[in-house]
């Protein structure tokens, strides 16, 4: 009995502890072994790792169909069924991981600044601290290639592009009114203060199909997802203060700021070139609501701003200055919830709303105008897989314009328009391996005002050359409507959309603390306006006739690590571009485009000194005008621009610093360009103007203070 029953376990073990051997090789895709994969049965202790051959073998009690698991860190984890009485000596390949570190990236096009950005060619902190910004954005973005200095202006114009044809999105959606309130040859500033956003992407062309309505460029600005902690910021400054302050709780978090700026004092103090009655004054708040749940986050920001000034223009038509006398009132209020739900999908969706309203009077005449801008978008995303991810959504784009001019002799003129676009667009993100990706995309929009449709592909692709540099390229279709000031007349006119096509080439190259960017690239516009009288006026005759190009070369090169201490970038542009539109009689180069600019920025930190000083020069060569008392049109060109700009920001203690900047050091008289008189002297000769800078330098003094538990948060990062 005992022999029976000592038979019977021993049975019993083989069949139910038996151990099979599992064996094979581990390799990547080119048949290359991958040592220190783990590989093991699913559900079980049973596994081992491969060796630096990328050989393998176990013993396990299971039986049948199993799942084998196999995992290294920069490959995707497979997953294989297999016969455990069957698997010996077999070959597992692993794929690249494609959410890798090292994953190729696409940047065909695309600037970004803040710490969330894969490849970035700015810090968050570099928008705001760079010599003669005086921490606006837009100015802090004319560093970069692509861009065209056109500081009488203000505004952004990219590759050969006006400014209108960059629009501005804050999370997501539109801002309708970027720009302070301004009149002609006075430079205008960005409506936003840079220290609610921690990222900032910015794109020359190429840009996503969520993006619509711009021919040229779109500028991204995300609002902070969390706040840090309770803090208080006082700012004293030769041209106002201003005052803000950041509660968090456990879910949620509040920032306020309030600003007044009042240029009276330091005008009266320096001389300028303007003749003022009453210098530029406002008042402006903004503020960010964030809610954090459990699968998203909520965000509500809004901004307001009250502007005025009153000042004399010289004017070479007429025998007096035009007095120009402007009161400006802007809010705007955008609300936005991004999360997760279901399985693997991803909401994004917002609103925006923008309200400008304008009382002008020129002399003895009014001009008063006030549009209302909504912007409603929701978008969807799912990864399908590691190698697939798929977006689609909708905008939908609403606009009200109306103006009243109203002479001081003659006949009052109404004139405005309403606007309604509604867009579908999809997206995919395809990636054959870690080395090589693209992205796909289509936008269909309809434009009632217009009465027309569009549809504008996206196509961008990427491939990793080596590990620290890839190749891009991009192209993709973009429409826009005319800007206000002309289909303001639409009931008198039938307008159609402005177009433009680009195609762009791009290598990069990133390391540690090193960054080298070269992009070529070709814009072909089409559908643009033109009209036939001097100035736009309500009985010219507009046409979408007007056609156009552009083409050029980014260089940027940024080094952080060579030289302690010392960080700098280098951008250079060059373009050739032309354009037949407006009332141009033939194709030539618009008057804000230099064919050549150069800019260096250089922040050294001195621990002596407990101090940070910066450079900035700017540099582009002459700018085309049309001189009447020539044959040719716009042969023109005014002398080369530069600019040499230095700040310097001293901690007084870690959270007060003293901060001084001054832009045009050396006093360079630069020339933008001339106005030329509409008729003839007694000699046959069209006398001029030059358009200069409203004064040869701008300095700026200010006391930044910062009031935090920690005690170690400073407003450095806001200058």
């Amino acid at each position: 009995m005992k022999i029976l029953i000592t038979a019977c376990l021993i049975l019993i073990s083989t069949v139910f502890f038996a151990q099979t051997i599992i064996s094979g090789k581990v390799v990547d895709q080119k048949g290359k072994p991958i040592a220190g994969a783990n590989i093991y049965i699913e559900g079980t202790y049973d596994g081992s790792s491969s060796s630096e051959t990328g050989d393998f073998n176990f013993e396990t009690t299971t039986t049948g169909n199993q799942i084998l698991v196999v995992s290294f860190l920069v490959f995707e984890t497979s997953k294989t069924q297999i016969d455990v009485s069957n698997f010996q000596n077999k070959i597992i390949k692993l794929k690249d991981n494609v959410n890798a570190l090292d994953a190729v990236v696409i940047t065909a096009g695309t600037f970004e600044a803040g710490g969330k950005a894969k490849v970035s060619v700015l810090k968050a902190l570099d928008i705001v601290t760079t010599a003669g910004s005086a921490g606006n954005i837009i100015a802090a973005l004319q560093t970069l290639p692509g861009t065209q200095n056109v500081a009488e202006d203000g505004r952004l114009f990219v590759r050969g592009g006006e400014a209108n044809e960059t629009q501005t999105f804050v999370d997501g959606v539109r801002v309708a009114q970027p720009y302070g309130a301004s009149a002609q040859n006075l430079p205008t500033r960005g409506r936003f203060s840079p220290f609610l956003f921690d990222g900032i992407s910015f794109s020359t062309g190429g840009y996503s199909a969520e993006y619509g309505e711009a021919l040229s460029s779109v500028l991204l600005l995300n609002t902070k997802d969390e706040a840090d902690y309770n803090k208080t910021e006082i700012s004293l400054m030769t041209v106002g203060l201003g005052v803000g302050n950041t509660q968090k709780w456990k879910k949620s978090a509040l920032t306020v700021n309030a600003s007044y700026i009042n240029l009276a004092p330091y005008q009266y103090a320096i001389k300028q070139n303007v003749d003022w009655n009453r210098p530029f004054q406002s008042v402006s708040g903004e503020t960010v609501y964030r809610y954090n749940f459990t699968n998203g986050i909520l965000k509500v920001y809004a901004a307001f701003d009250s502007s005025r000034f009153d000042v004399n223009q010289e004017n070479i038509n007429a025998p007096q200055k035009i007095r120009v006398n402007l009161n400006n009132n802007n809010f705007y209020f955008n609300t936005t919830y991004k999360g997760v739900f279901g399985s693997n999908w991803q909401i994004n969706s917002g609103i925006s709303y923008g309200y400008s309203k304008n009382k002008i009077k020129f002399d003895l005449d009014d001009v008063d105008n006030d549009e209302n801008a909504a912007h409603f978008k929701l978008k969807l995303k799912k990864n399908i897989s590691n190698r697939f991810k798929m977006s689609f959504g909708a905008d939908y784009f609403i606009t009200q314009f109306d103006e009243d001019f109203k002479p001081n002799t003659g006949i009052a003129n109404a004139v405005g328009y309403n606007s309604a676009i509604a867009a579908i667009f999809t997206e995919s993100d395809i990636y054959f391996s870690k080395k090589l990706a693209a992205k796909v995309g289509l936008r269909f929009s309809n434009n009632s005002l217009l009465e027309e449709t569009a549809i504008a592909p996206r196509i961008s692709l990427a491939y990793k050359m080596t590990k620290n540099s890839q190749f891009s390229l991009a192209y993709g279709d973009f429409s826009q409507s005319p800007n206000s000031q002309y289909i303001k007349y639409s009931k008198f006119h039938q307008f159609e959309s402005e177009k433009a096509s680009h195609y762009i080439v791009n290598y990069q190259f990133s390391k540690t603390g090193k960054t080298l960017i070269a992009e070529a690239y070709f814009k072909s516009y089409d559908n643009l306006v033109k009209y036939d009288t001097p100035t736009i006026q309500y009985n010219s005759v507009f046409n979408n006739s007007g056609s156009g190009y552009a083409k050029g070369l980014d260089l940027f090169w940024r080094d952080g690590t060579t030289f302690k201490n010392l960080e700098y970038w280098i951008s250079y542009s060059y373009i050739d571009s032309q354009r037949d539109y407006k009332n141009f009689p033939t194709q030539a180069t618009p008057s804000f485009i230099a064919n050549n600019s150069l800019s260096l920025v250089a922040k050294y930190w001195i621990n002596d000194w407990k101090s940070q000083i910066g450079f900035t020069n700017s540099f582009s060569t002459g700018r085309p005008y049309n001189n009447p008392n020539e044959t040719e049109f716009m042969n023109g060109k005014t002398k080369a621009y530069n600019n040499l700009s230095f700040n310097w920001a001293y901690l007084l203690s870690q959270q007060k610093i003293l901060y001084f900047s001054v832009s045009n050091v050396l006093g360079t008289q630069n020339v933008y360009g001339y106005d030329y008189a509409k008729n003839p002297n007694s000699n046959g000769i069209y006398n001029r103007t030059a358009i200069t800078p409203t004064a040869d330098r701008f300095l700026f003094v200010g006391f930044f203070w910062t009031i935090s538990a920690d005690k170690k948060d400073n407003q450095l990062k806001n200058l």
